[in-house]
């Protein structure tokens, strides 16, 4: 099965199951920091809880994922509540499909998708005093068995040493739940 197809069940297992997408806590936390229209990117935004949550803040949110059921989720719950979200379908591991121009987005999430190569990424649409916030799993001895290779997971501090050079005004690392989250600014 290939990844698109993957995820494609996944979110319609998911969907059945759901009453409505919730944002991420603890970006929720950090909502004082988003400024009423801004731009935003939500990379990887799976049924769109965060999304929902920017533009509910009156941003222009384009949110990308590889799951068409999840994009066509993305766009109705956004039409239902007249949000501001442009929901595409986008291959991450392709990253010649990636072609923003420098410096468009105020802010950038990724959350529960990794994938080094979007590094540089992020750091070249993300404007000067923008902010970005992920969360994704790391390399916890607690959490060894919670079936998600190491490849997919953060080694300790990764995200303070990748993004060290900006303002970091929230980091955590969480051994017990296993996860690992970065709010910072671009300087």
């Amino acid at each position: 099965m290939n990844t698109k197809d993957k995820w494609n069940l996944k979110h319609l297992d998911r969907i059945t199951q759901l009453t409505e997408p919730q944002p991420n806590p603890r970006l929720k936390k950090l909502a004082s920091y988003f400024k009423e229209g801004g731009t935003a990117l939500d990379i990887a935004c799976g049924l769109g809880g965060n999304s929902l949550f920017l533009a509910g803040m009156n941003n222009q949110v384009e949110a990308i994922d590889i799951s068409d059921v999840a994009i066509n989720y993305v766009q109705e719950q956004a039409a239902k509540d007249n949000l501001s979200v442009q929901p595409r379908v986008t291959d991450l591991t392709d990253l010649d499909t990636l072609n923003w121009p420098s410096n468009p987005f105020d802010f950038i999430v990724m959350s529960y998708y990794l994938d080094r190569s979007l590094f540089p990424i992020v750091k070249n649409v993300l404007k000067d005093g923008g902010y970005f916030f992920m969360e994704t799993y790391y390399q916890s001895p607690y959490t060894e068995e919670q079936g998600v290779s190491d490849q997919y997971k953060l080694k300790s501090n990764e995200l303070l040493t990748e993004f060290g050079d900006w303002k970091v005004l929230y980091f955590e690392e969480n051994e017990q739940e296993g996860w690992q989250s970065i709010f910072c600014q671009k300087r």
